[in-house]
Formats: C-alpha cells, sequence, structure tokens
C-alpha cells in the first residue's frame, strides 16, 4: 500500500482535472449532461484510479488500476479532441491540457512498468 499523493503522477493528474473542470464550467449548458460530464467523469478518474490502486494490497492490483487510469486518460484526450473540434476550446487550451494529458499517459506508462517488473516472475537460470 503506498500514499497516493506523493506520486507526482496522481498530483499532474489532478491539477489537470482542476483546469477541466474550470474550462468545461464555459462549455455550452446544452452539454451538461453529455459531453461536459462525460470529460469531467474521464478526467476524474485519472486520479482516483491511481489513488485505488495504491489502497490495493498487491503490485498487481496497483499495475492494474494505473492501466485503467491510462484508459480514462485516452478518453479523456479524445473529449478533448471533440470540444476542440466543437470550438469549446481554443487552440490555445486544447494544446495545454492534450499536453497535460499526454505526459501524465508517459507517466503512467513508466509507472505501470516499474510496478509490473516488481511482482514479474524471475527467470530461472
Amino acid at each position: 500500500m503506498q500514499n497516493f499523493k506523493e506520486l507526482k503522477v496522481w498530483e499532474k493528474a489532478h491539477q489537470i482535472t482542476l483546469s477541466i473542470y474550470k474550462v468545461s464550467a464555459n462549455f455550452p449548458k446544452e452539454e451538461i449532461y453529455s459531453l461536459t460530464n462525460q470529460l469531467r467523469r474521464a478526467v476524474s478518474s485519472i486520479p482516483a484510479n491511481i489513488a485505488e490502486g495504491c489502497g490495493k494490497n498487491t503490485q498487481a492490483d496497483l499495475a492494474n488500476f494505473l492501466n485503467i487510469s491510462l484508459g480514462s486518460a485516452n478518453e479523456a484526450e479524445y473529449f478533448l479532441i471533440l470540444s476542440k473540434d466543437l470550438d469549446y476550446l481554443t487552440e490555445e487550451q486544447f494544446s495545454i491540457l492534450s499536453n497535460s494529458i499526454n505526459e501524465v499517459k508517459a507517466m503512467l506508462i513508466s509507472l505501470i512498468g516499474r510496478v509490473r517488473s516488481k511482482y514479474a516472475p524471475k527467470p530461472i537460470t
């Protein structure tokens, strides 16, 4: 078990979540139950699954929840693209948020690899 608040990837994912909540507050009101909700749920799922995984007892469980976070990051990235294409985000907002999501994805991929290497069976020599 690990304190999720000590992970840089959790902190970055949390900050992106806060940013997306702020920018999506300006989305059209007719999107409140569709795109706004989907984007917010996807992005908040990233740090939430990191936190949940850190509360599990095994490295395999942690890796699984980190992998779920990675899937949520990909989902959030798509909703950012859709938001930009619908002109709900400026190019600058999209660029900043998309770059941040991609940084989190890279951090998650690296962390997943490190966690999995801790529980991978050692080859017999």
